[in-house]
Order: C-alpha cells, then sequence, then structure tokens
C-alpha cells in the first residue's frame, strides 16, 4: 500500500511537471493535498509536545547570548529526533545549526529564542505581576517560535521518511535578536550559502506574511566609550577630565541633530557607564546607540553622524573615545513566491479555533491594562504587499533582514499572542505560555510544515523564488552590513543580569513530569479574569 501510494505522488508530480509548460501555471506551485493532510495531522499528534517546548522555553526566560538552557533543551529535541548538531555556529556559544536529510532543496527555518530584560511576568495572570522583580522575561514571546519550527520540522520529516522525498532541513535559532547581534554574523560565517530557500517565524496576533520591502528600519548598534581622568570633585576638579561629561554632552549633541534628520530615522541610548561616585571625576563613560534607518546607505550616514558627535564630546571635554560595533541588522526585503505559497497554506490551515474561555482572558488582559478592546482574530490576515502597505515612516528592526539578502526569505508571522499587546513590555509576556500561545503555535507549524513541501516537491517554486531574489530584490540594493573583519558578536552581554538572576529564575522552572503545564506549577487556573486584590 505504501509503494503505490508513493507511486500514485511520484505520478502526480511527474504530470504536474509534463504539463506545466502548455496549462495555465497556477498563482503558486504546490505539494499534493493530501501531504499536507499527512503533514498537518502530523502537527496535531505533536499537540502536547508543543505545549511542553512553549511553556518550557518561557520558564527559563534568557536573554541575549545568555539562552544556555533554552539552546540545551532544543539540541537534545532535534538530536533525538534525528538531526545532526552542530553547536557554537559562527563562534556564538548559543547558536548551532540542527540539520537532517539528504540530497534535494535544502530548507532553513528558524526563529527567535531570547527574551528582554526586566519584563518578568507570571503567565496566566491578566494583570502586571512580575515572577521576580526585574528579572528578564518573555515580553516579546520568542519563547514560541523556535517550539513552531521544531514541530513543522519533525512533521516534515515524517511525510519525507513515508514517502521517499528528497530534501534538506537546517533548523537554526535567532539569538541575542533583541541586541540585533547575531544574524549578520551567521551570513558572514557562510551559514546560508547552501540553503536554497528560508522560513522565518515571528510571534503576533494575527496570521500573516508579505513580500518586498517590509518597512523596516536597519539598524546598526554602537558602544561609545570615553576615558578621561580622575580628580576629586571638590577639591581638585581643575585637574580632572570627565568622560561622563563626554557622554551627556553627546547625548545633548544628538537629541540637538535629531530635529534635523530625516522622519524615518530611530535613535536611543542608554547609559552604559556613569562613573562610580560623585565626588571622583570619572574617568570612564560609555553610552550605547541604536541608529536606525531605511536603507543601507541612510544607516551607514546616520552611524558616521553619530561617530562625529562622539569625536566632538571627546574634543570638548579633554577625553579620548573608542567605539565598539554591538550589532546590525539589515533592512528586510520579503520573497513573492515564497510569500505567495506561504499564504496559501495560511489560508488553508485558517486561524485557530479560540474558545470561549481564550476570548475573555484576552479581553480580561486588555481591560486591566488599559488597553484597546478586541477579539483575538477569527481570519488570517491578508497578503501584505507592496502595493497593499503604506509608505513607510519608520520602525522597528529585525535582523533576519540579514539572512533576506543572502538567500530567499520570508517571515511567517503566527498568532499566539493578544491584540494590542505593548511590545518589550510585560503584557505581552502574559499570554505566552497559555492556551492561547500554544494554539497559535500548531497553526503556524501546520503552514510551515506545508510551505516546506511546497518547496520540496515543486522545484519550479524555488526557481522562481531565486529569481525574483536574483532579478528583483538585488536590483533593489546592494547588501552592504557595517561590520569589520575586527567586530566579533558580543557574547559578553547580559552576562552579569543572568549570574545575578538565574539562581532566583531557577526554582521557577517548568517540570513536565510533574505538571501538566507551566500554569498548573504556578498555580494559576485558566482563564483567570479576576484583577489584583485591592
Amino acid at each position: 500500500m505504501r509503494i503505490f501510494a508513493r507511486a500514485v505522488i511520484a505520478v502526480a508530480l511527474s504530470t504536474v511537471a509534463v504539463l506545466a509548460p502548455i496549462a495555465a501555471a497556477p498563482a503558486h506551485a504546490e505539494a499534493p493535498k493530501s501531504l499536507k493532510k499527512e503533514v498537518a495531522a502530523e502537527v496535531e499528534a505533536q499537540r502536547k509536545q508543543i505545549q511542553v517546548m512553549v511553556d518550557q522555553i518561557f520558564s527559563f526566560a534568557e536573554p541575549g547570548f545568555q539562552e544556555i538552557r533554552t539552546s540545551e533543551y532544543l539540541t537534545d529535541i532535534l538530536a533525538k529526533n534525528g538531526f545532526t548538531i552542530t553547536k557554537g555556529v559562527a563562534d556564538i556559544p548559543t547558536a548551532f545549526t540542527a540539520i537532517w536529510g539528504e540530497g534535494g532543496p535544502k530548507i532553513a527555518l528558524g526563529s527567535d529564542i531570547d527574551d528582554v530584560l526586566g519584563v518578568s511576568q507570571m503567565p496566566g495572570v491578566p494583570y502586571l505581576k512580575p515572577m521576580i522583580e526585574g528579572a528578564p522575561g518573555h515580553g516579546e514571546g520568542h519563547n514560541s517560535g523556535m517550539p513552531m519550527m521544531v514541530a513543522a520540522a519533525i512533521a516534515t520529516k515524517k511525510v519525507m521518511e513515508k514517502h521517499g522525498i528528497k530534501g534538506r532541513l537546517m533548523l537554526w535559532p535567532g539569538v541575542a535578536e533583541e541586541l540585533l547581534a547575531t544574524k549578520a554574523y551567521y551570513v558572514r560565517a557562510g551559514m546560508f550559502k547552501d540553503v536554497d530557500a528560508s522560513i522565518f517565524g515571528h510571534v503576533s496576533n494575527d496570521f500573516s506574511t508579505g513580500y518586498g520591502e517590509m518597512g523596516n528600519n536597519g539598524l546598526i548598534s554602537v558602544e561609545y566609550s570615553f576615558k578621561g581622568k580622575t580628580a576629586h570633585s571638590a577639591g581638585m576638579p581643575w585637574e580632572g577630565r570627565s568622560a561622563l561629561d563626554a557622554v551627556e554632552i553627546m547625548d545633548v549633541a544628538w537629541n540637538f541633530r535629531r530635529e534635523h534628520l530625516p522622519l524615518t530615522q530611530r535613535s536611543h541610548m542608554i547609559i552604559t557607564n556613569g562613573g562610580g561616585q560623585p565626588n571622583v571625576v570619572p574617568d570612564k563613560a560609555s553610552i550605547w546607540y541604536f541608529f536606525r534607518e531605511r536603507t543601507f546607505d541612510d544607516i551607514r550616514k546616520l552611524y558616521e553622524v553619530g561617530n562625529d558627535i562622539a569625536k566632538a564630546a571627546a574634543l570638548a571635554t579633554g577625553t579620548t573615545m573608542t567605539q565598539q560595533t554591538l550589532g546590525y541588522a539589515a533592512p528586510n526585503f520579503g520573497n513573492k513566491p515564497l510569500a505567495e505559497a506561504a499564504f496559501a497554506n495560511i489560508k488553508a490551515v485558517g486561524m485557530p479555533k479560540w474558545s470561549a474561555d481564550d476570548q475573555a482572558f484576552a479581553k480580561a488582559v486588555q481591560s486591566f491594562n488599559n488597553r484597546k478592546i478586541e477579539p483575538l482574530k477569527d481570519e488570517v490576515t491578508p497578503l501584505s504587499t507592496p502595493e497593499s502597505r503604506k509608505p513607510s515612516t519608520g520602525g522597528g528592526s529585525d535582523d533576519i533582514g540579514d539572512i533576506m539578502w543572502a538567500v530567499p526569505t520570508i517571515t511567517i508571522r503566527y498568532p499566539s499572542n493578544i491584540p494590542n499587546m505593548i511590545g518589550h513590555n510585560a503584557i505581552a509576556a502574559i499570554a505566552m505560555a497559555t492556551p492561547i500561545a500554544h494554539k497559535g503555535v500548531e497553526a503556524g507549524a501546520k503552514a510551515v510544515a506545508m510551505t516546506v513541501l511546497d518547496l520540496l516537491t515543486t522545484p519550479k517554486l524555488i526557481a522562481d523564488a531565486k529569481a525574483y531574489f536574483k532579478d528583483v530584490q538585488l536590483k533593489t540594493d546592494t547588501y552592504a552590513p557595517i561590520l569589520t573583519d575586527e567586530d566579533v558578536p558580543a557574547i559578553w552581554l547580559n552576562e552579569r543580569n543572568m549570574a545575578l538572576y538565574r539562581p532566583l529564575m531557577e526554582k521557577y522552572y517548568y517540570d513536565p513530569s510533574k505538571y501538566d503545564t507551566y500554569l498548573d506549577q504556578l498555580g494559576v487556573k485558566y482563564p483567570m479574569l479576576e484583577g489584583p486584590a485591592e
């Protein structure tokens, strides 16, 4: 029976290949519906494992470059499912690749795994309630993306093995995305040099994808460090040269210059070192900037303005200045043939079936946090195209852009969060270990797996994706990251934070051998609809 099924599929695929030149071309090439039904069922079979993965990574709550437990957990699952693991890729300890298969196209599947500093949040509680005050938390929902990709890959692998479909799957994690600090180094290290197509996933409250220039800003992350001379701040201040003065002058000068910069730019900073104590003139001080703009050339120009102002601040204060690049992110550009294929699968999967409890919980979260009341969506979002999007006036960044300029790539946004949350805020973590997150991941995994089958079984789709990449995308701009040979991944970032908080966080790690869900372990009854006690 299995041999007969394989034969039928082979005949179907060969028939499509023969008839394609003479028949009217479909909007996109796709795998047989029988295969897609099978792979969707394989995803559904992992429903419990999806819940465990999402909850487990939420409980680890690790920020950029410190995703030690998360990386170990994911590689262990993938290794047990037959994937070959390579750790420490691109000289980043928590980065890895997990590869399975032979021959055929090579498809990369990735999503981010880091979280945000200072946004610890008890999941399933509809109001702000830190698990540990000041600790990191998944206020961007990155605990869900790699579980989605792992579930999709395992499901696809089973269908490939059953039907003898050739191809290679490569899974990889987005390390330190909140720092915009790794994917340019992945590209530089050649991680994607033999990849045919790439699918990335990012959490959302909608189910969508798109193509073309996506409207994101690119970014360079740079820290300026000033060196002066200590002196007694009251007794002999004239003998000192304040590095903190230089930092403050740079901040003020940048904010004066901001009025005369394009509306599309975004720039923001923190002072990473402001001295030791008030009665000592600070001889060392540092300021860390994100400079964001719309094009490669404009990112560089904004960066050069920052460099000039830093030099001027040093000159004004009699200090010296050095600088260090901490990260880079290219503008995003989605691949049209891949997006059209993925969107057809998103429509076929449809939105999760939200329960009355899910809707009631979403409303409670919005109400207690003064957010616009809007139910969980019941329809997928239309395909985002250059024609349907408004002109961009600038905004956030995502370093998947660097991979988008190396290989045909799309981002699938999957519905695992509540509408109208605030990004990089604890309220965006509230739903991320609840049935809302689990259902969104399952839906996303189905769409990813079905799109991978399209790529593996229809060579025309990959050919079209590569043609669009070469003949359309690469004619709009040239990939030009602001990285030198001396620049290296900033793997030391967040070390001190986790040295402080990890010992406190470990007692909250999810134990699925004892508790069905993380909410059960925490004693949170879903859906919790009551506000905080008076």
